[in-house]
């Protein structure tokens, strides 16, 4: 942002008495509520190109716990503003705060250098000293550190440039720079998670064309049969350490058998028919694992549809976790799909098997979602005895919907806690005492 730009932001800020919130909502990127219900102030601190804009409050994709989001929230939310103001000839804005504690004469300063690569968010006493920042810096990489307790010093003198005077509405400004930032994130995040589903979904695919041949198998299983029918007719032909059998069948057909060593011949005909029983349970297995390949083939191209449905990089987080957070929790699921919504676990099947399974697993006081008269994908939360936040039964219901369907329209998603679920046959259940949320699932066509 130029130097004009943050000025008339600092106006602007001015205009308001108090912050009421103030956090951290994605790795770079800090929100200042000034109050209103549906918009909030955002500092995208992101190297190389810092910038500031209005847009919807939201909740964080992630949780920030770093000493730098425990003191934001702490100095800045529910504090008094004072101050904000612009250094003359600097990118930087000054916000100065009273912070709702028992030190009445006490001053904040939460500074934001919006200086291209160098780019920070430093919270400073009313002496000057760092108390925290978002990004520290020690002395082995500049002459000027940022750690906490040390004085900040000023930025390094740079050559300052001509700029035309910020002309119009600032607000309007950054409304625009939230809709240009957010089309720009949005493109570069669909194309990231369309990738990461469409790996998966070619893998599945790969396993599913190497699948034996079904009727195939069952070819095989029939002629072992008539092999070992064979050999139990012909016991008396054969001699010892014979190595196949030559003889005929019972349409009057030569046909030769290889004999299986180490084998009595009284025991060769069974040997045959074990091999027609493995390749009939094989033939029967085939079909069980090709519907469950094609029922996870469904769930990811669901999951691509929802993926360009989305409005939101949240939707798109939810949709589709970053692997890293899945990797911290150190949780692994072998049947399913594991989701994490504000901290709650969500557990989502992928085909009727393992549907069945979620079922079983999950404990009785966790949560069951399913949507009404639509066979696809159960959802199990995980409550730990606790009721849940009304965002995270939608955002659950709304992954049911999802990954369920790929077609716009309302949906009904029943949900009740899984110990009124009875299990009927495979994955189709009976349940009672359940509540229902509608999801309205949006295509391309209408959302554009």
């Amino acid at each position: 942002m130029t130097h004009n730009e943050l000025k008339a932001v600092a106006e602007w800020l001015a205009t308001h008495p108090h912050i009421k919130k103030a956090r951290r909502v994605e790795n770079n990127t800090l929100e200042l509520n000034l109050g209103a219900k549906e918009e909030s102030l955002f500092f995208d601190m992101t190297r190389g190109h810092p910038t500031a804009y209005l847009g919807p409050s939201r909740r964080p994709a992630q949780d920030f716990n770093a000493p730098f989001d425990t003191l934001l929230h702490q100095t800045l939310s529910q504090s008094r503003l004072l101050e904000a103001h612009v250094p003359e000839g600097e990118r930087i804005l000054r916000i100065e705060v009273q912070p709702r504690s028992r030190y009445k004469d006490r001053r904040v300063t939460l500074q934001l250098e919006f200086t291209g690569r160098h780019a920070n968010a430093i919270l400073l006493d009313d002496e000057g000293h760092v108390i925290e920042a978002l990004r520290h810096i020690d002395a082995d990489r500049s002459y000027r550190v940022v750690r906490p307790g040390v004085e900040l010093l000023p930025l390094p003198p740079r050559p300052r440039k001509e700029e035309p005077p910020f002309q119009g509405e600032i607000t309007a400004r950054l409304r625009e720079n939230y809709r240009r930032l957010r089309d720009r994130k949005m493109k570069n995040l669909r194309e990231q998670k369309r990738r990461q589903i469409e790996k998966k979904r070619d893998k599945t695919l790969r396993l599913l064309q190497a699948l034996p041949d079904a009727e195939a198998l069952e070819a095989e299983a029939e002629h072992f049969r008539e092999l070992g029918n064979i050999l139990l007719a012909n016991l008396h032909k054969i001699r010892p350490y014979d190595r196949e059998l030559t003889t005929r069948d019972f349409e009057g057909k030569s046909v030769t058998i290889p004999l299986p060593e180490g084998i009595t011949p009284h025991r060769m005909g069974e040997y045959y028919f074990n091999k027609a029983r493995r390749a009939q349970a094989k033939s029967r297995r085939v079909h069980i694992e090709q519907e469950n390949l094609e029922a996870k083939l469904r769930f990811y191209d669901n999951i691509l549809q929802a993926i360009d449905e989305a409005k939101e990089p949240y939707d798109l987080e939810l949709l589709v976790p970053k692997q890293g957070r899945s990797k911290r929790k150190k949780e692994k699921l072998r049947d399913g799909e594991l989701y994490w919504i504000e901290g709650y676990k969500v557990f989502v099947g992928r085909n009727a098997r393992e549907n069945q399974k979620l079922l079983e697993l999950a404990r009785s006081n966790d949560l069951w979602m399913h949507v009404r008269d639509l066979p696809g994908s159960h959802v199990i939360v995980r409550t730990d005895k606790q009721n849940l936040p009304e965002s995270v039964l939608h955002s659950a219901a709304k992954l049911c919907v999802d990954f369920s369907t790929p077609h716009p329209g309302n949906y009904a998603v029943d949900y009740t806690k899984r110990k009124f679920v009875k299990i009927q046959e495979g994955s189709n259940v009976e349940y009672d005492k359940y509540k229902t949320l509608h999801i309205l699932k949006e295509g391309v066509e209408i959302r554009e």
